[in-house]
C-alpha cells in the first residue's frame, strides 16, 4: 500500500471557508469530484452515512472520514487542511483541522483496511501533523505526506 498512489498532488487542499462538519463533507465531496471524477452528491451522502455509524475524528485534531463508493475500482484519497479547526465530534472532543479522506470500492475489504491503517499510522505522528499545520500550500502539504512514505519505507 502506497500513500502517494492513494493521494495525488491535486487531491490536497488548504481551506479557509469551512466552518461546520456539513460544509467540510461538501468540501471533501467537491475535491473528490474534481480530482477523481466522482459524483459529488454520492460522495457527500456516503460520508454522511458513515459518520452516523460513529465519529471518524480520531483525536489530536485529525479526522479520517471514509466511505465505500459503488463503481469505484480502487481506493482513492483527498486531504484537506483547515485554517481554523471545526467541531467534528472527535473522540477527544477537540476541534479538527486535518482531514484525510479515503474512498473505497464497495467490495474492497482488505485494501480499504490496509489504506485506513496506513493513513492512521501516518496521521498519528505528531511531528507530521505539526508540519502539516505549519504549512498551507497544497504542494508542500503533499510533499510532507509523501515524505512520510519514503521515511517509513527506508526504516
Amino acid at each position: 500500500m502506497n500513500i502517494v498512489r492513494l493521494l495525488r498532488p491535486e487531491a490536497v487542499k488548504s481551506v479557509s471557508t469551512v466552518s461546520s462538519k456539513k460544509m467540510l463533507l461538501h468540501a471533501l465531496g467537491d475535491l473528490s469530484a474534481n480530482v477523481h471524477d466522482l459524483d459529488q452528491e454520492t460522495i457527500v451522502r456516503a460520508l454522511q452515512e458513515r459518520e452516523t455509524l460513529g465519529p471518524t475524528g480520531v483525536g489530536h485534531g485529525v479526522a479520517l472520514p471514509h466511505a465505500r463508493i459503488a463503481g469505484l475500482n480502487e481506493v482513492k484519497a483527498v486531504f484537506i487542511r483547515l485554517e481554523k479547526p471545526i467541531d467534528f465530534n472527535a473522540v477527544d472532543r477537540q476541534p479538527v483541522d486535518l482531514f484525510f479522506c479515503l474512498l473505497a470500492p464497495e467490495n474492497a475489504g482488505v485494501e480499504h483496511l490496509k489504506a485506513l491503517a496506513l493513513v492512521s499510522r501516518t496521521m498519528r505522528d505528531a511531528s507530521i501533523c505539526a508540519k502539516l499545520r505549519a504549512n498551507n500550500e497544497p504542494e508542500t502539504l503533499h510533499a510532507i505526506i509523501a515524505e512520510t512514505q519514503r521515511v517509513n519505507q527506508a526504516a
